[in-house]
């Protein structure tokens, strides 16, 4: 089980390796670069005209990979599907927004109600392929025990997977930031998965992070490519499909805490703006907020990456 995951691992990180140096040339040639946001910090603007979507190109390989491995080892399931189908659902919203952006060369893609509507649906069809599979739709909640609830379930899964792929999209703002912290988040699953013997989620896991590690090395400071949303809302509805069918749903408020804690900073400096109109930060996502303060790129990366290596230890230790 272990050797065949390494299998997966190796498989992706391959695929990534041989095809992300050739998008880059592609980007390049054909001037395709991101656009960076007015609002951010003013210093982000050289990065303006750097490629991205090489989200695309992990998210594919780390697919491709789980599927073919599962299938070697003839363990098909309803729940690859799933898992394969919320990496790529969301990848394909991604990369609809990114392809938008690019088009027009704005930092504006889906409208709002679009890409909300759209990680519904993909939550939804996640949901039917697990009734089909006779899943068992019981959610614990703390307080009040074991539920079992279709919608209950539903709301959750859609909540969940809507949630996490956006908090880790927010959390793409810093060459390496986003990848460093999913790197963690799903080696920690891959080690639970390992526990279980959950040989599908297992794989996934592994495929992911070999993706992952070949991506970190173009990705981190400087940046010569971005995930782009392609990559960041794949990779957050991934680690959401893989808490709940794990069976783990609420591990991933300290597994993820530094998602949790870039999507509150946003929503608390909303609130507190309409409301007092005062901001709490100075900038969000809080990754921002300490950018202003003085705190260089790396410095910010190893913080936040540490937050999350300490949040998935603390789950491991306490839980695991």
């Amino acid at each position: 089980m272990l050797i065949t995951s390494i299998i997966a691992l190796v498989s992706s990180l391959a695929l990534t390796g041989i095809f992300l140096p050739w998008m880059i040339i592609f980007m390049r040639i054909h001037h395709e670069g991101q656009e960076i946001r007015d609002e951010g910090p003013k210093w982000h603007q050289k990065k303006s005209g750097t490629p991205t979507m090489g989200g695309v190109v992990f998210v594919l390989a780390a697919a491709i990979s789980t599927v073919w491995v599962v299938a070697w080892q003839q363990q098909m399931t309803q729940l690859i599907w799933i898992l394969v189908i919320s990496l790529l659902g969301y990848g394909i919203i991604g990369f609809l927004d990114d392809r938008l952006k690019l088009f027009y060369k704005r930092n504006l893609g889906l409208k709002a109600w679009q890409k909300f509507s759209l990680q519904i649906l993909v939550a939804l069809v996640i949901v039917a392929i697990a009734a089909s599979a006779n899943f068992k739709f019981q959610l614990f909640i703390p307080f009040f025990g074991l539920i079992n609830s279709v919608i209950l379930f539903t709301f959750f899964v859609v909540v969940w997977l809507v949630g996490f792929s956006n908090a880790v999209n927010l959390s793409d703002g810093l060459d390496g930031l986003a990848t460093g912290l999913t790197i963690i988040a799903y080696a920690t699953y891959a080690y639970l998965a390992l526990k279980q013997q959950n040989f599908a989620i297992l794989i996934f896991c592994m495929s992911v992070i070999g993706g992952l590690i070949v991506f970190f090395i173009f990705n981190h400071k400087p940046a010569k490519i971005f995930m782009g949303d392609a990559g960041s809302l794949a990779l957050g509805g991934g680690l959401a499909a893989v808490s709940i069918f794990l069976q783990r749903p609420w591990s991933l408020l300290l597994v993820g805490i530094v998602f949790v804690g870039e999507t509150a900073s946003v929503i608390l400096q909303v609130i507190s703006f309409q409301t007092t109109g005062k901001r709490i930060f100075k900038m969000t996502p809080i990754h921002h907020h300490f950018e202003m303060m003085g705190y260089s790129e790396w410095k910010v990366d190893i913080l936040f990456w540490v937050v999350g290596l300490l949040g998935s230890m603390l789950y491991l230790l306490i839980w695991s």
